[in-house]
């Protein structure tokens, strides 16, 4: 129910995702840090509304109307981006959209962990990133298409692109039901408890994904990427479907892997592919370098979302499950308002080239880190071993 949820709502934001790159820098007219900016900001504010919610589901030992209460936040914001006429205003409306994503994203990560035994957690993890990848490979297609019908009105689109998030949050509120979980009470601790008491192991996947989201940076510089090669503005969410591709092919795969093997050694091979794609959009490979990269973008991402999910799972106690959720989104949004800014002011004054050249670099420091650190995954002694051992 959450992967079809997730389909719904990714079809739409990742609509606007594909087309707001053009919006702002073409139609508005700023500047490609303002991009950078935009992006960054709206990242950075999901992780403060994760942080918040997955304490607030630990306490309430409730998951549903948390995860509620985020889609239909992100469903109400997306009629904001089809009336902006400036870049303030599009900061309103995807910082309206993205703290609904913030709100969601703790609680619904916990809610699959709570139902699914940990012997099949990673392919649990691996369905729903599935199923989120396929809204976000049939929206840029959809972003194409209607573009086309609409004579290139983006605003037009984006009135349309409204409604499969209300549809997602129809579907969530009258077809997913939560179990009831028994654990220790935790409602009457104070508030930031909970994060004071996060394992150690946890401690140490938050400390590798801030520094590896340091070196990811929004995805709207792909889609930029394809513009300085050539690419129109009209034609430019393609590179979302090329993305969408790589990171469906592998994105179940990768986590049904997670159950067999240690899921750090499938960490340490998404790094590596993110360096490979940096490298080649670094330099100029025309459009087959541009396919190439971005499909390795994909890639990284199948091999590396749905296992620090898993990761934290695995090394969280279950009443602190939502609370370490929360706080990673918080540590690698922080790590994503960096990266996105900082690409974004390197891309003004040295260009894209310098821009995913630093990425791989720090991309790799990452990649040294997670070799370095052998118990980086190892589970907190409450939550029990891996299935895999």
């Amino acid at each position: 129910m959450l992967g079809f949820v997730s389909l719904l709502t990714d079809l739409s934001s990742e609509i606007y995702h594909s087309l707001l790159p053009a919006f702002v820098t073409v139609a508005l007219g700023l500047p490609v840090a303002a991009m950078g900016a935009i992006d960054g900001i709206s990242e950075a504010t999901a992780s403060f509304g994760k942080l918040a919610s997955g304490r607030l589901s630990d306490r309430s030992r409730a998951r549903k109307p948390w995860v509620l209460l985020g889609y239909g936040m992100s469903a109400l914001s997306k009629p904001l981006f089809a009336i902006a006429t400036t870049g303030g205003m599009v900061l309103v409306a995807r910082f309206a959209d993205r703290v609904g994503k913030g709100v969601r994203g703790a609680p619904r990560d916990a809610l699959i962990a709570d139902e699914t035994p940990p012997e099949i957690r990673g392919r649990a993890f691996g369905l729903r990133q599935a199923l989120d990848t396929v809204g976000a490979l049939l929206a840029p297609l959809a972003a194409v298409a209607l573009m086309y019908a609409f004579s290139n009105d983006i605003r037009s689109v984006f009135w349309i692109a409204a409604i499969p998030a209300a549809i997602a949050f129809v579907v969530l509120l009258f077809g997913l039901r939560e179990h009831r979980r028994e654990q220790p009470p935790t409602g009457r601790q104070p508030f930031f408890a909970g994060f004071r008491d996060i394992s150690r192991a946890t401690r140490r996947v938050l400390a590798i994904g801030f520094l590896f989201t340091l070196a990811r940076f929004s995805e709207s510089f792909l889609i930029l990427r394809g513009m300085d090669l050539g690419l129109s503005p009209a034609l430019s969410p393609l590179v979302m479907v090329v993305f969408g591709v790589g990171y469906l092919s592998l994105a179940y795969p990768a986590g049904a892997l997670s159950d067999r093997v240690p899921p750090r050694t499938i960490l340490i091979g998404g790094i590596a592919v993110l360096i490979a794609g940096n490298i080649i959009l670094a330099n100029d490979f025309g459009i087959a370098g541009l396919i190439a990269a971005v499909l390795l973008w994909g890639v990284h991402m199948a091999m590396t979302q749905g296992i620090f999910a898993r990761m934290i799972a695995d090394s969280a106690p279950e009443h602190l499950r939502a609370t370490s959720f929360g706080a990673f989104y918080f540590v690698t949004g922080i790590g994503t308002l960096l990266a996105s800014v900082g690409a974004g002011l390197l891309w003004d004054r040295d260009g894209a080239s310098a821009t995913f050249m630093a990425s791989a670099g720090i991309a790799a420091l990452a990649l040294a880190m997670l070799t370095l650190v052998h118990d980086s995954t190892e589970p907190d002694p409450r939550s029990g071993p891996y299935p895999n051992g």
